[in-house]
């Protein structure tokens, strides 16, 4: 799928799976407040609520820390279907990104199929192909601070 509007041949997608022993509905509620995002998103920094109840046209400001650097992000819900999906867009003057959870349940377990999809805009566009590792990177450690935060829930 195309992210704001750009073929998907040049949008960069990671993905990741966290499995806690946890019930679905609490990890749902807890990941659709993205204001949580600071426990369990190792690049997220800062997150607040700027308008909305959680649902879908929720915006929150978004601090991230990538490669060194502090940049902002305004994040809008663009889907909540409990206790199942939900889908951030997140974007910047250089960056549009969608936060893709998709959860299942099994056993009394709780599985979390976490997809973050990045299209670089501007001259960072052309930086794109060099950024792949550093955000795979971010992919891991975000795996292990999603699966660490979801324990403790």
């Amino acid at each position: 799928m195309p992210v704001g509007g750009v073929p998907s041949d040049i949008v960069i997608t990671i993905k990741r799976t966290a499995i806690v022993s946890k019930p679905l509905s609490q990890v749902f509620d807890y990941l659709a407040d993205f204001r949580n995002a600071v426990e369990w998103d190792s690049g997220t920094v800062a997150c607040t609520r700027r308008s909305g109840d959680g649902g879908v046209g929720t915006t929150y400001a978004n601090t991230s820390k990538f490669l060194g650097r502090k940049t902002d992000l305004t994040y809008v819900v663009e889907t909540l279907e409990p206790p199942h999906r939900l889908v951030l867009r997140g974007e910047n003057a250089t960056v549009v990104g969608r936060d893709t959870l998709v959860l299942t349940s099994a056993d009394g377990s709780t599985r979390v199929d976490y997809t973050a999809a990045f299209d670089f805009k501007g001259a960072v566009r052309f930086l794109q192909p060099l950024l792949r590792l550093p955000l795979e990177k971010l992919g891991n450690d975000s795996q292990k601070t999603l699966l660490g935060a979801l324990s403790r829930l």
